[in-house]
């Protein structure tokens, strides 16, 4: 097989340097020139929880020649349709996109190439890029695992030939109830991500600050009630049922569930979200894709989501230079624990 990752930042060098490793051949491709030409000249070097280098692959995309029979697709979901279309004269007749990218990529993914060649990977583990050529994985090793599946059909096999490369980094999961994978992930990263992108910190930041551990309580818990109104059955992640855990109706769950939260992050405590690396960098970030996506959920299933909704107001605001990503923006909050909007 013919395999690519396309956009290899952070999440997509790391796992194309873990398969390199492993002895599949893979090709990894990003428009990032001073990272291509580190890994061309020195190898790919993945630091952090682990430390190793591999010589790996890599070509800037107007360098690709030939035709893949899977793309790993783990660009920023800004402009996913441009993006899937300039790759399908590289798709073999056969070939096919899994999308690691954020939120619910499938729907704009398979608008371009169809249902049946669009596959989807919910990635359980957090990098950071610190430089050209050298990512850090900033979860633990054994968290290093991926949730797969489709919302279309599998007719020709293919979830198998996917999920036996990515097997080759970690553990795969083949979903049935892929969107209920998806929405575990996105509860994550719109309480975690967003928050770290709010407040400049890391995942350990956001639960280590009470108040701001409130609020990722809260958009979690915003994120399960939209789940349900929407129909939507929330999967275990690693084996932990997040909605059992974190899900609470009393005030003594509420509690317990308070308290839960650190637990939960605990092997991704050092994670800096992807958002908050481009706020740094002065560039836009998909917020909409993230917690833009439970807002959006929420207005159609009739479901407010106060504390997402002010997660994207916040970082849209960040985006257009009013404010930046800081702990100054905590307060903004406040007006959100009144008792009228509990």
């Amino acid at each position: 097989m013919k395999i690519a990752v396309y956009g290899a930042g952070s999440i997509g060098t790391i796992m194309g340097a873990y398969i390199t490793k492993a002895g599949q051949e893979i090709d990894l491709i990003s428009i990032d020139e001073d990272h291509i030409a580190a890994l061309k000249s020195t190898g790919a070097h993945v630091t952090g929880t682990v430390d190793f280098t591999v010589k790996v692959k890599a070509m800037l995309p107007q360098e690709m020649k030939g035709k893949y029979d899977l793309i790993f697709l783990v660009t920023k979901q800004l402009d996913n349709a441009k993006v899937v279309q300039g790759l399908v004269p590289f798709l073999e007749d056969e070939g096919v996109i899994c999308t690691l990218q954020n939120g619910l990529p499938e729907l704009s993914v398979s608008e371009v190439i169809g249902t049946e060649r669009t596959f989807g990977c919910a990635v359980a583990w957090g990098a950071t890029q610190l430089k050209a050529g050298v990512c850090e994985l900033t979860s633990e090793p054994s968290s290093l695992t991926f949730n797969l599946g489709t919302f279309g059909s599998d007719q020709k096999g293919k979830l198998k030939v996917i999920a036996d490369v990515l097997s080759l980094m970690g553990p795969v999961e083949i979903e049935n109830n892929f969107i209920g994978a998806r929405w575990v992930k996105l509860l994550i990263n719109s309480a975690f991500s967003g928050l770290s992108a709010v407040f400049g910190t890391t995942y350990g930041g956001v639960v280590d600050n009470k108040k701001s551990r409130l609020c990722a309580q809260r958009i979690i818990k915003e994120c399960i009630d939209v789940a349900a109104a929407a129909s939507i059955k929330i999967e275990p992640i690693q084996g932990k049922d997040v909605v059992k855990l974190l899900n609470y109706k009393g005030k003594i769950k509420q509690k317990i569930s308070f308290m839960i939260i650190p637990l939960a992050i605990k092997k991704h405590r050092l994670l800096k979200a992807s958002m908050l690396q481009d706020l740094e960098k002065g560039k836009r970030c998909e917020i909409d894709a993230i917690n833009g996506v439970v807002s959006a959920y929420g207005k159609k299933v009739n479901f407010p989501t106060p504390f997402n909704d002010k997660v994207v107001e916040i970082i849209k605001k960040i985006e257009d230079g009013i404010c930046r990503p800081s702990w100054d923006n905590l307060p903004m909050f406040d007006e959100l624990f009144s008792d009228k909007k509990r």
